[in-house]
């Protein structure tokens, strides 16, 4: 697993040891990044559910102007704050270890939007679409902003309080782009 453009191109990311987390693979990632285009740029981010956080690094690299980082696995947060520090990304990045939902309203009550919100839970467990109808009741999008949603092919999420800008499969992997209504 490797940032794949931008500032810190081509450095290899720490991932936590085992099959607790299953990070996106660098097709996916590149693939998420080609259709995000421009936005991505000054953009204020959150990654939820970050794992190693891959797709939060790789949205800094890219000009991101901050990124939130979350995961409730302390180790998860570590590994973190390791390829923050190894990408020279840590001065604009936040990272809190909680339950998804205690950081969505914690976020919420700092009045914290953002424009982008990488959301890639764990498969098969249905926080998917809990985190996609807690993100839209605390209104948690910049206007325009989106949620980019990584799920298992074959599981129907709940995109009601979204828009479906784009929706793309690679091979296990569904990916879509959601804007709130």
């Amino acid at each position: 697993m490797r940032v794949i453009s931008g500032t810190a191109r081509g450095l290899k990311l720490a991932s936590l040891p085992g099959d607790a987390t299953r990070p996106t693979l660098d097709n996916v990632k590149e693939a998420i990044f080609s259709m995000l285009f421009d936005s991505v740029r000054e953009a204020k981010v959150l990654d939820l559910f970050a794992g190693s956080g891959a797709l939060g690094i790789e949205a800094l690299s890219r000009g991101a102007k901050s990124c939130t980082f979350a995961d409730k696995s302390r180790g998860a947060v570590n590994v973190i704050s390791e390829n923050l520090r190894k990408s020279r990304t840590d001065t604009m990045a936040e990272v809190l270890c909680d339950d998804f939902q205690n950081v969505l309203s914690t976020l919420a009550s700092k009045g914290s939007k953002f424009n982008i919100i990488f959301l890639d839970p764990p498969y098969a467990n249905g926080f998917i679409d809990v985190a996609l109808e807690k993100i839209a009741s605390l209104s948690l999008l910049e206007a325009g902003g989106v949620v980019v949603a990584e799920f298992d092919n074959g599981t129907e999420i709940d995109i009601q309080n979204y828009s479906l800008l784009k929706n793309k499969r690679y091979g296990r992997v569904c990916i879509n782009i959601l804007e709130a209504q």
